[in-house]
């Protein structure tokens, strides 16, 4: 058996595109099927990895509900102040900040939930990301 993907549906593609390729996701494959009006958009953040599967359906006009049912994409970084920091400079909510110098929370423009984790042992803790309170869901 080998895993494949991970499929989240999105309501504007080009939001979801950016924000992916925001957090080091590129662009790896795509399919369109106008017969079926969707398009497939495959993101990974190297070559060979599985991707997730951004699917975009046409005719969609409001925005998806979230399950709770679905938790999150969780993605290893170098570092995980450096990951907040870029995401917050461009209008990302923090959700859950790493105060532990070790993990953190986001949302896509679709509510999808991402999980950053620190490679190898947590950071020393730092501000402002110590002193930050948890909101909202992820």
């Amino acid at each position: 058996m080998k895993y494949l993907h991970t499929m989240v549906r999105v309501f504007d593609l080009d939001k979801a595109i950016d924000f992916f390729n925001l957090i080091g996701l590129k662009e790896v494959g795509r399919i369109d099927v106008p017969e079926g009006k969707f398009t497939l958009v495959f993101m990974s953040a190297f070559e060979g990895d599985p991707p997730v599967e951004l699917t975009y359906n046409w005719d969609q006009k409001e925005p998806y509900s979230v399950g709770r049912s679905f938790g999150h994409l969780a993605y290893e970084v170098d570092n995980v102040y450096e990951m907040c920091r870029k995401l917050q400079d461009a209008g990302v909510d923090i959700l859950q900040p790493p105060r532990d110098g070790k993990m953190a929370f986001v949302r896509s423009p679709d509510h999808i939930s991402i999980e950053f984790l620190q490679k190898g042992e947590a950071l020393p803790p730092q501000e402002p990301w110590v002193s930050m309170e948890n909101h909202g869901t992820w």
